[in-house]
């Protein structure tokens, strides 16, 4: 019987609880790759998009976030995406309002760039 099956969360031994959030949406779009953000995002649930956008930051000189799907974003997921901003283009599209917030309290918003559309932001 696994621990889903017995209403715990799964443990990783090397890793600790295993997120339950799923992997997002990722695809090619010209030049730049799009992974899709959904959800909530915190230091439990963050590791299958962080992987995401470090594989697509190492080949691919633009990465875009399509973030109109973010319920909630902590500091995790800020660090998150100024780390990916130093390494590739970034351009995170549709913040949600808390998103936008949090971008504009840490002044974040002036480094990274911040689109209205997933067309805008592969140009």
């Amino acid at each position: 019987m696994s621990a889903a099956d017995e209403g715990q969360r799964p443990y990783d031994q090397v890793n600790g609880y295993v997120s339950e959030q799923a992997r997002p949406v990722q695809y090619e779009r010209g030049e730049a790759w799009v992974v899709v953000a959904h959800g909530a995002y915190d230091m439990d649930t963050i590791a299958p998009f962080a992987e995401a956008l470090e594989t697509a930051a190492s080949k691919y000189t633009r990465v875009v976030v399509d973030a109109s799907g973010i319920t909630f974003a902590d500091s995790t997921f800020l660090n998150l995406l100024l780390r990916i901003h130093r390494l590739t283009q970034l351009r995170v599209v549709a913040p949600a309002e808390q998103l936008r917030r949090v971008l504009e309290l840490t002044g974040a918003d002036a480094v990274i760039d911040v689109r209205t559309s997933v067309d805008d932001a592969v140009l």
